[in-house]
This record gives structure tokens, C-alpha cells and sequence, in this order.
């Protein structure tokens, strides 16, 4: 894969489907995943945290999971809420096609697999869940999580896992120094080394 990451907008390897199983919903699902994304083989550990520590989602609304790679976050979404719609956002066109096939091999219609620049401008979301790129770097990380955060409708929250070790705590008050002083962030969880933070955007009243 050389120089290949996962935040590489079209892999240049071959694309072979490799079957991967894991547990989402409470149930162990038969999915497909391919090289050239983020976490390929299985369901990584972050990933993992993070849908163990976060409450059910809104029934109904627009709910978004930031980078789906193959779609675990999204999936799970969808399945938790199928009168939703759920936005899977990614800058990696075989993470995105990656997902669309999961999500017709589930028998979800209510996945919205797409580039961030086509989900439209109007949109809010009730909810949004991420295990965010922190390897894009801090610049890029930041400049994402400040395009979609703000975009949470009011009593509105996100749910990020991230890392200890690459930098959770510094991120936690850097957002909660930067979002508007309409949201309030915290640590809803640790384990396994990462933490979840949770950052909710208060009613205005």
C-alpha cells in the first residue's frame, strides 16, 4: 500500500472484499472491509469504546458519524434508530463504497454514505458520533470537528473517542475553549487506554 492512509481520498491498491464479522446491535453481523482504510481487519479498539459508553441515539433526525471507514459507527446508528437518517462522512471513497455495501448487506435504507461537501449546508444534526482522524494531524483535526460540531441543533450532542495517549485531555479543553459558549464538554468515559468525550449544545432560551 506504500504511501497509502487511510485519509487518502481514492486508494490506488486493487480493491479485494475481505468478510469481516463483528458485533454490532448486540449481534454479530457478516460484513465486508478492504485494504487502503482505517482499521481494515477489524472492529478497532476506539471504535469499540465508544459504542460501549454512548446512550441509544435520537429515534428520528439527522445523525452523523465523522470518517466511517467501513462503517461500524453508522451501521450501528442506523440500526439503533431506522427512522433516522444517518450521514457517514468520509474523505475516502472506498471507506464510503465500503459502507454503502454493508449497509445493503444489513438491509439499511437510511445510510447516507458521501463526501463532507456533499452533505447539504442546512442540515443539523441531534446526534453525532466519531472516532475522529487524529492522525490527519492537529490543524486538520481541528478545522473538522469546528466544521461539524457547531452544526448540532440545540440539546444536540457528540460522542468522540479519542486516544489518552494522542492527546484526549488537550482535546477536551480545546473545545470546549472554541465551540460557542452554547456547549458544555466533558469525559463521559474511560477505558482501554481512551477516552469519550461528550460535548452537548445547551437550548437557547
Amino acid at each position: 500500500m506504500s504511501n497509502e492512509h487511510y485519509f487518502t481520498a481514492e486508494p490506488a491498491s486493487e480493491l479485494q472484499l475481505r468478510p469481516i464479522t463483528a458485533k454490532l446491535g448486540g449481534v454479530d453481523r457478516s460484513l465486508v472491509s478492504a485494504s487502503g482504510i482505517f482499521s481494515p481487519g477489524h472492529l478497532d479498539q476506539g471504535t469499540l469504546v465508544l459504542l460501549a459508553n454512548t446512550p441509544p441515539p435520537p429515534a428520528t433526525g439527522d445523525l452523523l458519524d465523522i470518517g466511517c471507514g467501513w462503517g461500524p459507527i453508522a451501521l450501528s446508528l442506523a440500526l439503533a434508530s431506522p427512522e433516522a437518517t444517518v450521514w457517514a462522512v468520509d474523505v475516502n471513497q472506498r471507506a464510503l463504497q465500503l459502507t454503502r455495501i454493508n449497509a445493503e448487506r444489513l438491509g439499511l435504507d437510511n445510510i447516507r454514505a458521501v463526501l463532507p461537501e456533499d452533505v447539504p449546508e442546512d442540515i443539523r444534526f441531534s446526534t453525532v458520533w466519531s472516532n475522529p482522524p487524529i492522525r490527519v494531524g492537529k490543524d486538520e483535526l481541528h478545522r473538522l470537528l469546528m466544521h461539524w460540531l457547531p452544526r448540532l441543533q440545540d440539546d444536540g450532542d457528540a460522542w468522540l473517542v479519542v486516544q489518552k495517549n494522542l492527546g484526549s485531555d488537550s482535546l477536551q479543553k480545546w473545545l470546549q475553549e472554541e465551540l460557542p459558549a452554547s456547549f458544555h464538554v466533558g469525559r463521559a468515559a474511560m477505558a482501554k487506554g481512551f477516552r469519550v468525550l461528550h460535548a452537548r449544545r445547551r437550548e437557547h432560551r
